[in-house]
């Protein structure tokens, strides 16, 4: 069986077929269930690492600055220092907290990105599971990791915790409303909530140009709201250090808090994924109608270096926005949210289902 980079299905499949053939059907099932994960393990460690790093170098050039540039060449080995750190610092036990809700709260947060992570397309025969509401199913698993920081603001004990976390539901839930409907736009464009289908719709034009206006006005509106969603910069406002030290997490020490730390950065390559394949058309090159030539070239480019290229700029962006806005105050992000992105969300999504209606986005 020829594999292929370009269409790994075949590379899958040949697993599938082994393991099938050595093994009963049950543990065969329970054999490429732990593939993945541990798969996904490795990748989830890899992917938060690069991301601390590059947004401590992304950091340091907006602000002028070298950035980390000391352990290793060019500062690379610094995130891996940090993490041994956390695992080998001492984990302090609060007086009076809530132990067993305590020492779950991190993990419910970084479960919730593990479980939203799978539904996610990274290329052709890259796809853990393809459910046929995988946009439905990625918006509802990755809302759990609200109630990780709920319960860590609740059971620490700690005022400046509590008022974190309650701030950051309240943002959370109000900015889930604006990611859904802007969500929705795409979904009335391609008529499906199945992530694969909606590549495969974008073979030969993203959404984002397809869609015309409305598409990108939905882009625009869930790169905001998925920003606030993370609780990134300037709506950092669950864990503003000015004012609440460190918000849900200032009771946390060791691999706990590294918990909550690398949940921020995988959630930010979450929202950044289904941004790059429901508005860029995840691993489809860029095609542009009848220049053949070009287009043939840009196919020569395996779909998972462009769907982890698309993935990389949006996260620039929302770096970008981080260390160049001032952070908002808590009335003037749910004004944001409530008086300018629910009503301009509503007639985006009125706007797209002319589009359709009248077959303007063929």
């Amino acid at each position: 069986m020829a594999f292929s980079i370009y269409d790994l299905t075949a590379f899958n499949q040949s697993i599938h077929e082994a393991l099938v053939q050595n093994l009963s059907p049950f543990w065969a099932l329970i054999v490429e269930m732990t593939i993945i994960g541990l798969v996904f393990l490795l990748f989830y460690a890899i992917v938060g690492l690069f991301l601390v790093y590059a947004e401590r170098k992304i950091c340091g050039f907006i602000q002028n600055r070298v950035g980390p540039n000391r352990v290793g060449p060019y500062g690379i080995f610094q995130t891996i220092a940090d993490f041994i750190k956390l695992l080998m610092k001492e984990l302090i036990y609060i007086k009076n907290a809530d132990k067993f809700l305590f020492n779950l709260a991190p993990f419910i947060v970084i479960i919730a990105s593990f479980m939203a992570i799978a539904a996610i397309p990274f290329g052709l025969g890259l796809h853990a599971i393809d459910f046929n509401i995988g946009v439905l199913y990625v918006m509802a698993v990755s809302s759990l990791g609200v109630i990780g920081i709920l319960l860590a603001g609740w059971s620490s004990n700690n005022k400046y915790s509590l008022i974190g976390a309650m701030r950051s539901g309240a943002q959370i839930v109000s900015y889930e409303l604006s990611i859904g409907l802007s969500l929705v736009t795409i979904v009335i464009l391609s008529g499906s909530m199945q992530l694969s289908t909606i590549v495969e719709q974008q073979r030969n034009c993203w959404f984002i140009f397809s869609g015309h206006i409305p598409a990108f006005i939905a882009f625009v509106i869930f790169l905001i709201a998925s920003t606030a969603e993370t609780n990134r910069g300037p709506f950092d406002l669950a864990e503003a250090e000015s004012e609440l030290t460190a918000g849900f997490h200032t009771e946390y020490s060791g691999i706990k808090f590294a918990f909550f730390f690398l949940a921020e950065y995988m959630n930010m390559f979450i929202v950044a994924s289904m941004a790059a394949t429901l508005f860029w058309g995840g691993w489809m090159p860029f095609h542009i109608p009848g220049l053949t030539s070009f287009n043939h070239v840009m196919d020569f480019i395996p779909p998972f270096f462009w769907y982890m290229g698309k993935t990389m700029v949006v996260i620039f962006l929302m770096m970008w926005f981080k260390w160049t806005f001032p952070r908002l105050r808590i009335d003037q992000l749910l004004k944001l949210e409530w008086k300018f992105l629910l009503p301009i969300n509503l007639f985006n999504i009125v706007l797209m289902a002319l589009v359709v209606l009248m077959g303007w986005h063929l």
